[in-house]
């Protein structure tokens, strides 16, 4: 008759929990306080009912549902208990008490074990946030080594032009400057044969003459070209 009652009260208690457990359930202690009263009634006590509201959790899986189910079935098993304590005195009361600190207790320790999870969690993602930061500067180091390195050597390069330039124009200029200068000289004879050729004959003046604009026409036409050819390399 016993273990009908109590197979009986264990159906009712596991329907009650599972309608408190479900998400969404408005929080209600009534059906708690109600099976707290039919325990009392049937004589359990506290160790006998703490079994019961185990093993209704095991049956609906609500120790593996997360933190916020256990927390809820802890409260609903307050509510069994009160009818229960205020029937029990003295020690019985100390058991009541010492068993419900046994599942806090448990419930503290499925918090602590999701809280170290996260703090490793943490951990674990702010290890790879550093090491990426560690090679994102390692990487913009050498980046600006680099360009450094680029730009010295372009400078390099740019004094190295400028200098064969320069040297080429004044190997140009000393080039162009002898053949003016042999010109120059060229003319200057001729002019003495002149003044020497002006006391003999007019026909051999006149042909030193000829042969002397010829002479300037040509060297004219010589540095000009020269100074065409000059102004095309200084274009390249």
């Amino acid at each position: 008759m016993f273990k009908g009652k109590l197979s009986g009260l264990s159906l009712e208690y596991a329907t009650a929990l599972k309608a408190h457990l479900q998400p969404g359930a408005t929080p209600g202690l009534a059906a708690a306080h109600a099976l707290g009263v039919k325990a009392a009634a049937a004589g359990l006590n506290t160790l006998a009912l703490a079994r019961m509201h185990q093993r209704c959790l095991d049956a609906l899986g609500a120790a593996a549902a997360g933190v916020r189910r256990v927390a809820r079935a802890r409260l609903f098993f307050g509510g069994v208990m009160v009818p229960l304590e205020a029937k029990q005195t003295g020690a019985v009361k100390a058991g009541a008490r010492l068993d419900a600190l046994h599942l806090e207790l448990g419930g503290r320790g499925v918090d602590l074990a999701a809280s170290q999870e996260l703090l490793k969690e943490g951990i674990a993602r702010r290890k790879e946030a550093q090491s990426a930061l560690s090679k994102s500067e390692g990487h913009s180091r050498k980046l600006l080594h680099e360009s450094q390195r680029l730009q010295k050597h372009l400078q390099t390069l740019t004094h190295r032009i400028l200098a064969a330039q320069e040297a080429k124009r004044g190997k140009i200029s000393l080039t162009l400057q002898d053949e003016v200068a042999q010109t120059l000289l060229g003319i200057n004879l001729r002019l003495l044969s002149l003044k020497q050729e002006a006391g003999r004959n007019a026909e051999g003046l006149r042909r030193e003459i000829a042969a002397t604009r010829q002479m300037v026409e040509a060297s004219l036409k010589s540095i000009h070209r020269f100074a065409q050819s000059f102004g095309k390399r200084n274009e390249t």
